[in-house]
């Protein structure tokens, strides 16, 4: 019994113990996986999260690693930038203040120009840029760019204007300069705006005129289109008077009268306005004085045929009136008919010529200026 008992016990024991240890393991590999189905879920998205992490800095430690080593290779180019200055003449400007303005407000800089107007910008980071240049008396410039890496940029040319305001600014003009100025007003005068009066001026204080100058003014006298016209009515008048019959009548007749006639004022206008006066220093235009009383005035312009100013602005004998007037009369002498040929007629042609000129002052004097607007306008813009 006791032992049954025993045994009993034992088994009990031995089968709880076994039980025990059953329920046991079974316990722990339950447990085990619960705790691993668990911990999968709980790191997935720990390591889904920290991957796109790691790869993102790798990835920016590459691209830094990269571009490094292509910096330190190719840093960026400074460039320069140069030019000249000039004003309107073409002349250089010396001493003109340049400045440059870049990108930032720290990169500006300020030159002077050279001797040569010459300047230079060195060392200057690329991108865009703008200058401004002034100089005293003149308008400012501003020219704006692009430099790009490593350029040599060369301005194009800057010419600076003079500016209205600037008093200080004068330009002198040779008396050959100014005497071609007073030419070109001469040339403007015409009575009624059509004939010709280019020998006289209206400038109270004229330059006197060169020798090319002279024969200029002689030249374009002679071959305006009014004296051709006035020579043809000449002829016809002499043709129509039968002057110089050896001439004959009609076409023929006319066209000797024609040239006779054009001879005559293109040998007098020549040789009595611009080789005597160039060879005696003899200006050959009238000199119209316009105030005083009207006899003086008519007595001065009488006296113009035999008196002149000359080159050295003194009044002298007007050689250069009467002998071209006796020369003209003898080269004349040599194409009229031989029937129309005589010592008086020299004579009488010459002393016509005189006369011309001084009836010509007369009509200067008192006359011309009031029918030719170019010398009225002339005498209104005059202080």
């Amino acid at each position: 019994m006791r032992s049954v008992i025993q045994y009993s016990d034992k088994q009990d024991w031995t089968e709880g113990m076994g039980g025990s240890l059953v329920f046991g393991r079974t316990s722990l590999v339950w447990l085990g996986l619960i705790v691993l189905l668990c911990g999968v879920p709980l790191l997935s998205p720990a390591q889904t999260e920290q991957v796109p992490v790691v790869q993102e800095v790798s990835n920016t430690d590459e691209a830094a690693a990269a571009s490094a080593p292509e910096q330190m290779v190719n840093p960026p180019q400074n460039g320069t930038i140069s030019g000249t200055v000039e004003d309107q003449l073409g002349a250089v400007n010396a001493g003109a203040t340049v400045q440059f303005f870049g990108e930032k407000e720290s990169e500006s800089q300020e030159v002077l120009s050279g001797d040569n107007g010459e300047f230079s910008f060195a060392h200057i980071a690329p991108g865009p840029f703008h200058l401004t240049i002034s100089a005293p008396g003149f308008v400012a410039q501003e020219v704006a760019g692009v430099l790009h890496p490593g350029q040599f940029y060369i301005v194009p040319r800057i010419m600076l204007a003079v500016s209205g305001g600037a008093s200080e600014v004068h330009v002198k003009l040779s008396p050959v300069e100014v005497a071609e100025e007073q030419i070109k007003e001469e040339e403007k005068q015409r009575v009624f705006g059509i004939v010709p009066n280019f020998y006289v001026t209206y400038d109270p204080d004229p330059v006197p005129l060169n020798a090319r100058q002279k024969f200029h003014l002689a030249w374009k006298s002679t071959t305006d289109p009014v004296t051709f016209i006035g020579v043809g009515t000449l002829a016809g008048f002499e043709q129509a008077a039968d002057e110089y019959s050896g001439y004959g009548q009609g076409m023929q007749g006319y066209a000797k009268r024609y040239g006779a006639a054009y001879a005559y004022i293109f040998a007098g206008t020549f040789i009595g306005s611009a080789v005597l006066p160039s060879v005696l220093k003899q200006d050959p235009r009238y000199f119209y004085r316009g105030t005083g009383r009207t006899r003086s005035r008519i007595g001065y312009a009488l006296a113009n045929s035999v008196m002149c100013r000359g080159d050295n602005q003194r009044w002298q004998p007007n050689y250069s009136t009467i002998m071209g007037a006796f020369a003209a009369g003898g080269i004349s002498y040599l194409y009229y008919p031989s029937s129309n040929r005589s010592a008086g007629l020299l004579v009488q042609n010459s002393l016509i010529k005189i006369a011309e000129s001084s009836l010509a002052g007369i009509f200067q004097e008192f006359v011309v200026r009031k029918l030719s607007p170019r010398a009225r306008n002339q005498a209104q813009s005059q202080p």
